[in-house]
């Protein structure tokens, strides 16, 4: 099993060796080259994507055809479009490589053996999301009360180095904020 994988799992859900191997098995790695598209708004989110290694954006684009980032993937992040994968319908959301990537995939049905063969995956996807809820409604309700001078230094503050990894022009998207002010923001920061 990948360690970086297997370390995070057990941060939540103590895994045996062979509960490990059969998570393992289901797996594909797969790899992106920066600007590559992992999902296409349109097309149904068939996998659920573990970064071992880069950065992903997941995005839409607007009724003026702006690009609006939604969020951000790094390394030991699942990314997808929860909609999507669970119910098995079109994606809003296009979801890109900002970096050349390293994922591990799991598709809705393996993840569904998974549930059957190891009852513990089913604890843990519940963990996680559980943990992605609050940080969802965490941010959310931040998002709101800040200022997006805050909202850039929490950004700052909380992920170190990402800002260095992002193109300016879609960390203004993601704070909803003009590339002008957020240069600013980064002068007096």
């Amino acid at each position: 099993m990948n360690d970086a994988l297997a370390n995070y799992i057990n941060r939540y859900v103590p895994f045996t060796e062979d509960e490990l191997a059969i998570f393992q098995q289901k797996l594909v790695e797969r790899k992106f080259e920066k600007g590559s598209t992992l999902l296409e708004a349109g097309n149904t989110s068939k996998q659920l994507f573990f970064i071992i290694e880069g950065l992903v954006r997941s995005y839409y684009i607007d009724n003026k055809g702006n690009e609006k980032i939604t969020s951000f993937g790094k390394e030991h992040w699942w990314v997808t479009d929860m909609e999507s994968f669970i119910h098995q319908t079109p994606s809003q959301l296009f979801i890109s490589a900002l970096e050349p990537c390293t994922v591990l995939t799991l598709t809705k049905d393996r993840l569904d053996e998974l549930y059957i063969e190891v009852p513990k995956v089913e604890r843990l996807f519940r963990l996680i999301t559980e943990r992605w809820l609050i940080a969802l409604q965490r941010s959310s309700f931040y998002y709101m009360k800040a200022t997006s001078k805050d909202r850039y230094y929490n950004m700052v503050k909380l992920i170190p180095n990402f800002v260095n990894r992002v193109p300016q022009y879609m960390i203004a998207s993601y704070l909803d904020i003009t590339p002008e002010y957020l240069s600013e923001l980064r002068r007096s920061h």
